[in-house]
């Protein structure tokens, strides 16, 4: 860019019968230097340990060591290479200002949770987003927002349930690599002891896919809504129960203490009659 635009200069300076031939070396140097002190300014939007690529708007931040993504991502990137970090967690607003981003790759890192919306402002360009070989156990469609864009969540540890089904039923799953989303662990079935696995334990469906379950036929939402309204009629069953007994026992009580004050008037002395003026006239008759 700058050797055509000092071309230019050279060609209007010194016209075309000279071309740059016999250019000043003073002029050139000095032409050089302000190119030169241009494009570090440019280069000085790229963050720390990355490397920004402006002919191809490319941000390659792969094995930088970065514990949480970087600040200062210019906002014209549209490849954002984020693979083989050590990041926990997408912060909400993350991404909000990387409007042209079309790919997005983070994966082989140690995402466990992503916040609420942390994807939900990627624009309509992204057709790629790869958070596959992460820590995710838990998503739900807010986290993702509406994006269409292609999608890799293998290899993570998910905990199959109502949330994770409709995840995927939304996302745009890349075919190659639905078969990787695996269940860790998963809700627990009815009659079991618990409505929920503990999400650090095995369920009867660990190890095998998510997709493949759901073929089959199992549908974690309405295992939901049947094990909510199976707790739902036994808390309303206990209730009554305690209502019944309350009940039972105040009567109880009240007969108990009806009783004894029966017993207690019966056990106080008859009152003596006092003489009436018309019983002492029948006694003289």
């Amino acid at each position: 860019m700058c050797t055509g635009w000092c071309e230019e200069r050279c060609t209007s300076i010194l016209g075309k019968r000279w071309g740059c031939k016999g250019v000043d070396l003073h002029l050139l140097l000095c032409v050089t230097l302000l190119c030169s002190a241009l494009w570090g300014q440019v280069d000085s939007q790229c963050p720390d340990s990355c490397h920004c690529a402006s002919d191809t708007a490319t941000v390659l931040c792969s094995d930088a060591g970065l514990q949480e993504i970087p600040e200062g991502i210019p906002p014209e990137t549209v490849t954002l290479h984020l693979e083989r970090n050590y990041i926990r967690t997408i912060p909400e607003n993350a991404f909000s200002n990387l409007v042209y981003l079309r790919d997005l790759y983070l994966s082989h890192n140690r995402i466990d949770s992503l916040a609420s919306g942390a994807l939900r402002h990627l624009g309509p360009e992204l057709r790629l987003l790869d958070l596959s070989h992460n820590q995710l156990r838990q998503a739900n469609r807010e986290e993702f927002g509406s994006t269409r864009a292609k999608t890799r969540l293998y290899h993570n540890p998910w905990h199959c349930d109502c949330a994770l089904q409709e995840l995927m039923e939304s996302l745009n799953l890349e075919p190659e690599t639905v078969n990787g989303i695996i269940c860790e662990s998963s809700v627990r079935g009815l009659g079991e002891v618990s409505r929920w696995e503990d999400p650090g334990s095995q369920g009867e469906r660990a190890g095998q896919p998510m997709v493949k379950l759901l073929d089959s036929g199992v549908n974690f939402c309405s295992l939901q809504r049947k094990t909510t309204d199976v707790a739902m009629l036994v808390t309303m069953f206990v209730w009554f129960f305690m209502v019944i007994v309350y009940v039972v026992y105040y009567v109880r009580q009240n007969q108990a203490e009806a009783r004894r004050h029966l017993e207690y008037l019966k056990s106080l002395p008859s009152p003596r009659k006092t003489p009436t003026e018309t019983d002492t006239l029948s006694t003289g008759f």
